[in-house]
């Protein structure tokens, strides 16, 4: 009986025991890895699972115990924020990791500058190679209809031209060339719409002009596209706008090459061949192209300054029809009939 009673007391203070230790090994596992209040720095990337940051602040000497956090982590449903953050050793487990399901970051931030004239492609790239974010999901986000369609909602200067799925980008042109500043963290949204909002910004004291134009502001981006890219000088902006705007009217194929090397995805200046020429493409605006008689590019072919976006809704009181821009001194030369565009052209070379 004496053994029975025995064995009873054990399997109970068994029973006591290990959930005791259990739990002391559990908080034990929590507390910080040292008094010291050095300043350590840890970088959560997006997509990380909370399985793999457990055992990477295990790895770095951060924290006690992988296995304690995971438990914390599965009890605690926390959102871990990605970006670049800063502890110290006296930190316990529990406090970094709230720290990250706050989305306290360092003051991380990054400044970036998405020159006028480029296309998205480039911003995209930049916008990645600083920040938290990949290029594929920025291109996913602005080709996402759903999104595209809230954008459309919120701001007054776009329409659904950019739901055209022949556009390769359907924000091409809207991202207004400026200088950003970041957090390091930014979600594809925030970028879209912080640089979106300085776009709206900056189109207010033209609202008016565009609104009443009898070109979509969409049309007047893609003419702006085309402008930046041929002339330099504000005059030979409005000019060249003159001359869009001449050829619609004679419905005539703008035949500009500008627009040919977005077609088929070239850089510029690296050579167009006749094939190129003659693609059918509604960028392609070549004279070669048949199917673009009268009609401007399907959309925006780089991000224009606001000079240029001015320049569309103010040409010139002139009548050309041809121009030649030297892509050397800058120079853009405007011609009445075709036989001075060859000559110039020739003259040039």
């Amino acid at each position: 009986m004496r053994k029975v009673k025995k064995r009873v007391w054990i399997f109970l203070i068994l029973v006591i025991l290990i959930p005791v230790c259990f739990f002391c090994l559990y908080f034990y596992g929590l507390t910080p890895m040292s008094s010291s209040n050095e300043v350590i720095t840890y970088q959560l990337n997006p997509k990380t699972s909370k399985i793999e940051i457990a055992n990477d602040l295990k790895k770095k000497g951060y924290i006690k115990s992988a296995t304690a956090l995971k438990i914390y982590l599965f009890l605690h449903h926390l959102n871990l924020q990605a970006g670049t953050y800063e502890f110290t050793k006296n930190m316990s487990a529990k406090e970094m990791v709230e720290l990250m399901g706050q989305g306290k970051v360092k003051n991380d931030s990054d400044t970036i500058t998405l020159i006028e004239g480029r296309r998205l492609t480039e911003y995209i790239k930049n916008i990645s190679d600083k920040l938290l974010i990949t290029e594929d999901e920025l291109i996913t986000q602005m080709q996402d209809q759903a999104y595209l369609k809230t954008l459309i909602e919120k701001y007054w200067f776009l329409d659904e031209s950019i739901l055209n799925s022949e556009l390769y980008y359907p924000l091409e042109g809207y991202l207004f060339p400026d200088t950003y500043n970041f957090r390091k963290n930014s979600t594809a949204s925030e970028i879209i719409e912080k640089i979106l909002n300085h776009t709206e910004t900056k189109l207010e004291p033209l609202k008016e002009e565009i609104l009443n134009s009898e070109y979509s502001f969409h049309e007047l981006l893609a003419m702006a596209s085309i402008i930046e890219l041929e002339a330099v000088s504000e005059n030979d902006r409005n000019t060249v706008s003159q001359v869009i705007y001449k050829r619609l009217e004679m419905n005539k194929g703008l035949g500009m090459d500008v627009t040919t090397y977005y077609a088929v995805k070239k850089e510029m200046g690296t050579g167009l061949t006749l094939t190129d020429l003659k693609t059918v493409n509604p960028y392609n605006t070549s004279e070669s192209n048949a199917s673009m008689v009268g009609k401007l590019p399907v959309g925006p072919i780089c991000n224009p300054s606001f000079m240029s976006i001015k320049a569309s809704l103010h040409p010139t009181d002139t009548d050309y029809v041809y121009f030649f821009a030297d892509v050397k001194t800058g120079i853009v030369y405007f011609t009445h009939t075709y036989e001075e565009h060859l000559a110039i052209q020739k003259e040039i070379g």
